[in-house]
């Protein structure tokens, strides 16, 4: 067999590789009947809509594969799986990532693999019903260009010994490759993770078992790939979730280490192994590994010292008896900022320069967070952390490095130039959103980039000049509206223009949440002949940038990434995966609502009204926080995520610094909340087009607005065609029935500038991402209370409406609240009429050239009374 690299290559509307520089695969297991009860009961009560919400929020959320499971006693497994994915294949933000058809009956996974897009993963086959039934599996796989788990289970049960773990996994590798030709890079192992520490000595070698039949798998089986359940590993101490984590992050450190590839599980969200308590860490490894025979009792005579926080009760202070060099690592890996002035000026005053500081003991602990980080072993909330203590560090240096460099030019010397590579990035301009952009910002630094940040809002000749002025390695532009999308299209064209740019080949990174590798691809990199990289996200920026400064590795990078766009490109240029249709054919199958029969609500309060200071501890009580643990790259739904197995400790600690923030920002007033709606009739006219007029007798038109409509065909399920909709379909025509449309903007981002210049100049990023982070939520919760005063109140058309916090975030209510830009009216234009009717500047409300709102914390859109409106993706305009 040949020895030239191969990588598992899958995909949904974008591709997919799994390859050495992947951190671990994190396989979304939300959309399973068997593993989730709120979405079990949503297949089962037919509530496919809601369903769809599921998948979108693991996307969302950072899972790479979605892995569908139907198998439910009470359900139509088959019927369920192919409605389910003809659903999800008419969403482009879910059926970007690809999907993983898991089912125990064969019939359902062929009835899925014959309707999913793109290159999907089989879940699973085995050779437990003999070798017949897995060859004609496996070619049947092979016939829909699947790749596919393959399960260590043979005639004789589960494989629960390394020897009967390689044997099996063996046995089917010959007989996938050898006999029917199996793609041996489409080969998912799962060797099988069972429970430790369960008091039965059979069970005590499981782990290492598992580990090692990994190691053997990924020196034997070329090309072929391992996963696995990690959650099992613990289950025995069920209760004690500091001790779970630890003994998944132990696993985990010794697993990947051996070549586990993936799992139902985000590695890069563990605690950070070499930061367990040592006591802790060492009774959990001799468990994991089997190092004693009293593993299990040492372990259990310690787990009660860690439940709750996960760390001893007393305060460990052992740290502070290392060098000094070791101090400076420990608090810049933990975020401790304590001491680190005293530690920095003892660093200072043992080295022959200030400046050695930096370079040594201070780069070396941070080339350690780096690592971990890297590495999938410590949380994007501890990396904000240790920046701080790093700047912390560098402040207290620099009047001595000030002080050094007058000195020695005043005695002729020449400092040389630092060899760090430099990278400038920007917001592009019409743009106000930053909080990506400075995540990143810290992460690079972290990693040993100089950084220079330009903020938002930045013209296309400020960062190209700024580039040139401090002469960069890289250019980084960031976005989060789809004007964006266009801003950075045009930057990367002037690129192409400006010799100094072309010439050095200076690459320019993308990235932002409007920003995609297919609209990175096809319409930004055709513009500029350097290299331009899509990275999804801040972990990933640092691989491609190592990766694109290395010598060593620039030009194979550059090789398999320009491939890759250029595969891209094709593919999106011969799609077959939508077929779309005239206007008229649009129109012609719309939503229909018999006018005659349905009689729309008036509103009490027509007309404009201002809310000039809203009350913030009203507010508080509307939080969603679960977009808040995104912010920080920790996955999972609130509140669950606060006792998630892997991340549970890390979101306790952050949650609890924002309860203890937004505290502050409600009793001190920290910010200041404004808001404007109005409540209008309107009637829609040539079936695409909504008016909305002052008053009741229509005489003055204040708003004429087309929000579009869905042009892809639609789909016919239970004999009826799926209609291709608009919001207009919601609003009743001209000459039937009276109705009304609202809207609203509101704002909770006003007073922010100089609290955030004071974090700023106490070089605190995480107070300062924190404090952003909250004004966000802030604003949507300001959003959801309003609209729950308008459906009450104001339009009372749900005056009786009774529905806790859950049920409104999860939409329960009557009625919609579609935003300007979002999928379901995606262009920005109409965002400038419902500024100019509401005044939107007399409550510090303004547009950018590119229709983002200022401040950046704000929100706008309208509102919708009919009782069947609902979200969905118009589509065409956005990536």
């Amino acid at each position: 067999m040949s020895n030239t690299k191969r990588n598992l290559r899958l995909s949904g509307l974008e591709p997919f590789v799994v390859n050495d520089a992947s951190l671990f695969v994190n396989v979304g297991e939300r959309t399973n009947v068997t593993g989730s009860k709120a979405f079990a009961r949503m297949i089962l009560n037919s509530q496919f809509d809601e369903a769809l919400s599921v998948a979108r929020q693991q996307v969302e959320n950072g899972a790479q594969i979605i892995d569908i499971n139907m198998d439910e006693a009470m359900l139509d497994s088959k019927a369920a799986m192919v409605r389910f994915l003809n659903l999800i294949a008419s969403e482009p933000d879910i059926s970007r990532v690809p999907l993983m058809i898991d089912s125990s009956k064969w019939e359902v996974i062929e009835a899925g693999l014959q309707c999913v897009q793109g290159k999907p993963v089989v879940n699973s086959i085995s050779l437990k019903e003999g070798e017949e039934a897995f060859i004609d599996h496996a070619k049947k796989i092979m016939r829909y260009g699947a790749a596919a788990v393959v399960m260590a289970f043979d005639e004789d049960g589960q494989a629960d010994t390394f020897q009967r773990k390689i044997d099996i996994c063996k046995r089917s590798y010959d007989v996938l490759t050898q006999k029917i030709g199996f793609a041996p890079d489409d080969i998912i192992f799962d060797p099988n993770i069972f429970a430790v520490a369960t008091g039965i000595e059979e069970h005590n070698n499981y782990a290492v078992d598992f580990i090692e039949a990994t190691r053997w798998i990924k020196q034997n089986l070329p090309f072929a790939l391992v996963s696995g359940g990690v959650s099992n590993v613990s289950f025995s101490f069920r209760g004690n979730e500091p001790v779970r984590e630890a003994i998944h992050t132990v696993f985990l450190y010794h697993a990947v280490a051996a070549g586990m590839d993936m799992g139902i599980v985000n590695a890069g969200q563990l605690g950070v192994y070499a930061n367990l308590d040592p006591l802790l860490r060492e009774r959990v490894e001799d468990v994991i590994l089997n190092r004693r025979e009293d593993s299990t009792d040492r372990l259990l005579e310690i787990a009660d010292q860690f439940k709750g926080d996960g760390i001893k009760k007393e305060e460990n202070l052992v740290w502070r008896e290392q060098d000094v060099n070791a101090r400076l690592t420990h608090a810049l890996v933990n975020g401790i900022t304590a001491f680190i002035d005293t530690d920095t000026e003892e660093a200072r005053l043992n080295a022959t320069r200030p400046i050695e500081v930096i370079e040594g003991p201070l780069m070396d602990g941070m080339n350690v967070v780096g690592d971990l980080f890297g590495a999938g072993k410590m949380f994007l909330p501890q990396v904000v952390k240790s920046a701080r203590v790093m700047k912390q560090a560098v402040a207290h240096l620099i009047p001595f490095i000030e002080e050094e460099k007058a000195a020695r030019k005043a005695a002729g010397f020449k400092d040389a130039e630092s060899s760090q590579a430099k990278m400038v990035i920007a917001t592009v301009k019409g743009d106000v959103h930053d909080i990506g952009k400075n995540i990143v910002t810290v992460v690079m630094q972290c990693n040993n980039y100089d950084v220079e940040n330009m903020g938002v809002m930045v013209p296309c000749a400020k960062i190209l000049q700024t580039a040139k002025d401090v002469n960069a390695d890289v250019v980084g532009l960031s976005g989060l509206i789809t004007p964006s999308l266009e801003e950075m299209a045009y930057v990367a064209s002037e690129m192409q223009r400006d010799d100094y740019f072309r010439e050095r080949q200076i690459p320019l990174l993308i990235g932002g949440a409007t920003t995609s590798r297919v609209h990175t691809a096809v319409k930004i990199a055709p513009n500029y002949d350097g290299p331009v990289v899509w990275v999804a996200d801040a972990s990933r920026s640092v691989t491609v940038l190592q990766q694109l400064m290395s010598p060593n590795t620039r030009e194979a990078f550059l090789a398999e990434h320009n491939a890759e766009y250029e595969r891209v490109r094709r593919q999106h240029a011969n799609k077959k995966g939508q077929v779309m249709i005239s206007p008229e054919a649009a129109r012609a199958n719309k939503f229909t609502t018999d006018w005659t029969h349905y009689t729309p609500p008036a509103p009490k309060n027509l007309g404009k009204h201002i809310i000039e200071d809203m009350d913030l501890a009203t507010l508080t009580h509307y939080i969603d926080w679960g977009p808040f643990f995104q912010v920080w790259d920790l996955a999972g739904p609130y509140p669950a995520i606060l006792d998630d197995e892997i991340v549970g400790v890390e979101a306790r600690h952050v949650f609890s610094d924002a309860k203890d923030m937004l505290k502050r920002i409600v009793d001190e007033r920290w910010l200041t909340a404004k808001g404007a709606f109005g409540l209008y009739p309107a009637h829609t006219v040539d079936d695409d087009t909504i008016v909305l007029f002052e008053d009741e007798a229509k005489t003055t038109e204040l708003l004429r607005w087309n929000p579009g409509r869905q042009l892809n065909e639609k789909p016919v399920i239970e004999g009826k065609r799926n209609p291709n909709q608009s919001l207009a379909d919601y609003v009743a025509p001209a000459n039937t029935q009276p109705d009304y449309v609202g809207m609203f903007a509101v704002t909770a981002g006003l007073d922010m500038e100089d609290r955030l210049e004071r974090m700023d100049a106490e070089f605190d990023d995480y107070s300062s991402i924190m404090f952003k982070a909250l004004a966000d939520r802030l604003v949507e919760a300001f959003a959801e209370y309003l609209h729950e005063k308008i459906r009450k109140d104001d339009w009372a058309y749900a005056a009786d409406e009774q529905l806790t916090a859950v049920e409104m975030i999860k939409e329960k209510y009557r009625g919609i609240r579609p935003a300007p830009g979002y999928p379901a009216c995606p262009k920005h234009e109409v965002k400038t009429d419902l500024f100019r009717v509401l005044d939107a500047e007399k409550i510090g409300m303004s547009l950018t050239e590119s229709l983002a709102m200022w401040p950046a914390s704000s929100v706008s859109g309208f509102y919708f009374s009919h009782p069947e409106s609902h979200y969905f993706n118009v589509g065409g305009s956005a990536w």
